[in-house]
């Protein structure tokens, strides 16, 4: 695996939209103005790609040129990082042209930059776990960096700053508190604060061991399992039937997600999930229990629960479905052997820890702690 260097004090740091394109919105502007601000106060340069500010319909009928804003970050060396304005659900569609793009291929390796984003990013982050470069898995420029009260949430701040130097020894603990998904993102809500609540759980062991080790890799669950689903598209139908409207060709590559996603080998194998830890959340749809068992048991599938050493799963948003996901967890899984640690800061549910793919994580149940080695 390839590891890129930490960020540093006056990098160029590119922003880009793989899947929304919401960030280009005018009813935007005054987040990207506020994760500008933020990036500087980082002593970071933020650029954004060519048509990262293009809008959302654009973004959504133009996969290539979403690709081709990946492409040429990875190829400008001043570049060092890049960050993710927010997820989506189809950046999976930036696949051809990019794993068929030798050029681009060999960028990655050549000259390798910090990648950060979560969400729907989790195709990117398997992707170039392909590709072989590590990435990082846990905050965007739009829900973090742009955080509307005018400074980021004081756990997401941190782990963000600790992307600064190499992450051996950093240890992951729980939140004093967890927020509410915001109701309000105008430009009237700049300068408040998200709902916040006192964290009353901590980690939590479901089942197994309370200390297990192993390499980190995973993502968002919705993500995971709708990489694999030959029916996803009976998911989006509704949600989405403006868009197929505007865009046919949307609705012919949702048909075709689990074909494309295969045919470049982006979702690991079975074998590669020998010695790791999937880390999984929930995204801001909330599934019901009983989508997330059909999303688990589509991971179940591919031999996922079989060759792992242990899971780690993230705080559901707005602590919604919290007792029921235990039991649907535990009921997939079906080995109660398997350790279990519950209610993790990271993915949709706010303050966000920062997981590195490919780092081997030391979960002790007991401490309350994550240490990254």
């Amino acid at each position: 695996m390839i590891y890129p260097q930490p960020l540093k004090k006056g990098d160029k740091v590119a922003v880009i939209c793989l899947s929304s394109g919401i960030l280009g919105e005018p009813y935007c502007a005054h987040e990207k103005e506020l994760g500008i601000k933020k990036l500087r106060e980082f002593g970071l340069e933020p650029v954004f790609t060519e048509h990262a500010l293009m809008g959302n319909e654009y973004i959504m009928s133009h996969p290539e040129a979403r690709a081709a804003d990946l492409k040429a970050a990875f190829l400008d060396e001043s570049v060092k990082g890049i960050i993710c304005a927010i997820g989506g659900i189809e950046t999976f569609r930036t696949f051809p042209y990019l794993m068929e793009d030798e050029e681009f291929k060999n960028a990655v390796k050549e000259h390798p930059k910090f990648f950060l984003g979560f969400s729907d990013t989790t195709n990117n982050h398997f992707m170039f776990r392909r590709l072989g470069l590590q990435t990082f898995y846990g905050q965007a420029f739009m829900c973090d960096l742009a955080e509307l009260s005018g400074d980021m949430l004081p756990y997401s701040k941190a782990q963000f700053e600790s992307c600064f130097a190499p992450y051996h020894g950093r240890k992951i603990t729980p939140s004093d508190v967890w927020y509410e998904e915001r109701t309000d993102f105008s430009a009237a809500a700049v300068g408040t604060m998200p709902v916040s609540h006192r964290e009353e759980h901590g980690y939590e062991l479901l089942q197994g061991r309370p200390v297990f080790e192993g390499e980190l890799l995973g993502g968002c669950i919705d993500s995971m399992g709708e990489m694999l689903m030959t029916d996803n598209i009976e998911s989006f139908g509704d949600m989405l039937s403006e868009e197929f409207e505007k865009c046919p060709q949307l609705k012919e590559d949702f048909a075709k997600q689990a074909e494309i996603t295969r045919r470049y080998s982006i979702f690991p194998a079975a074998e590669e999930w020998k010695g790791r830890i999937l880390f999984a959340e929930t995204s801001e749809v909330m599934p019901t229990p009983e989508m997330l068992a059909e999303y688990l048991g589509t991971l179940k599938k591919e031999g996922v629960f079989d060759n792992i050493c242990g899971i780690i799963v993230g705080k559901p948003m707005n602590e919604r479905y919290y007792e029921e996901y235990k039991s649907v967890w535990r009921d997939i899984v079906n080995n109660s052997e398997l350790p279990i640690l519950y209610n993790v800061n990271f993915g949709h549910s706010s303050p966000r820890a920062i997981l590195p793919y490919g780092a081997v994580a030391h979960v002790d149940a007991y401490k309350q702690e994550i240490t990254l080695l």
